[in-house]
C-alpha cells in the first residue's frame, strides 16, 4: 500500500518536457521526472512510564535512522571538508553501533533472542527476559538491575536516553498474525489493488 501511494504521488508530480525548440511533436517531447517524492515517516522517539515491544520497535527504527543519518550526512560531510581542506569545528555526534548491535546481533540480540523464545512451546515472557539477561548482561548498552529484573523488565541505553522496557506481551506480539478468515478475505478479491498488495 506504501510503495503504491508513493508511485500515485510520484507519477502525478511528474511533468512533460519539452524538446529543445518547443516543437509540440509527440515523437520529440520525453517524460522527465522534474521532482519525486519519498516519504520519511517516524513516529519519534518513546519512552513512557510502561514500554514494550512496540516501543522498542519504533525506538530502534530511530536508533537507526539516527545512525545513517550521522553517517550519511555529518560525517561524510566533515570528511568533505578534510578532503577541501576548509577549516571547520568537528562536531560530535552519538554512534548508535552499539545499540543497534544489542538490539539486532544474530544469536545474541534482543529480536534474535525473541524469535528464538518464540519458536519454543513452553516459553513465556519471563523465560524471554531471563534468557535476555544471560544473552546480554555484559552489553554496554543493556541494563537490569534487581528491581527490573523484578518486573521482567530490561533496559536499553538508546541515544536519546536509556528505556526500561516490560517484557510483558513480547512473544505474543511478535507471533501476531492476521486471522485465517482476513487473509482468505484478501485472497479471494478480484479488485487488482488488493491483489497487488499480496504480492
Amino acid at each position: 500500500l506504501f510503495e503504491w501511494l508513493l508511485g500515485r504521488i510520484n507519477s502525478s508530480i511528474q511533468a512533460e518536457a519539452t524538446a529543445p525548440g518547443g516543437a509540440s511533436s509527440a515523437r520529440r517531447k520525453t517524460r522527465r521526472e522534474l521532482a519525486f517524492i519519498g516519504v520519511l515517516d517516524i513516529f519519534g522517539f518513546e519512552s513512557f512510564a510502561v514500554n514494550s515491544f512496540e516501543q522498542l520497535c519504533i525506538n530502534y527504527c530511530n536508533e537507526t535512522l539516527q545512525q545513517q543519518f550521522n553517517g550519511f550526512v555529518l560525517q561524510k560531510e566533515q570528511q568533505e571538508y578534510v578532503s577541501e581542506h576548509i577549516l571547520y569545528e568537528f562536531v560530535e555526534f552519538a554512534d548508535s553501533r552499539a545499540c543497534l548491535e544489542l538490539i539486532e546481533a544474530k544469536h545474541t540480540g534482543i529480536f534474535a533472542t525473541l524469535q528464538e523464545q518464540c519458536l519454543f512451546p513452553k516459553a513465556t515472557d519471563s523465560s524471554f527476559a531471563n534468557k535476555l539477561y544471560g544473552n546480554c548482561a555484559a552489553h554496554e548498552c543493556f541494563q537490569a538491575d534487581g528491581h527490573v529484573k523484578a518486573m521482567n523488565g530490561f533496559v536499553v541505553v538508546h541515544y536519546a536516553g536509556p528505556v526500561c522496557y516490560a517484557t510483558e506481551g513480547f512473544l505474543d506480539k511478535n507471533m501476531d498474525h492476521l486471522s485465517p478468515e482476513a487473509l482468505e478475505l484478501l485472497r479471494g478479491s478480484s479488485d487488482p489493488f488488493v491483489q497487488r498488495l499480496q504480492q
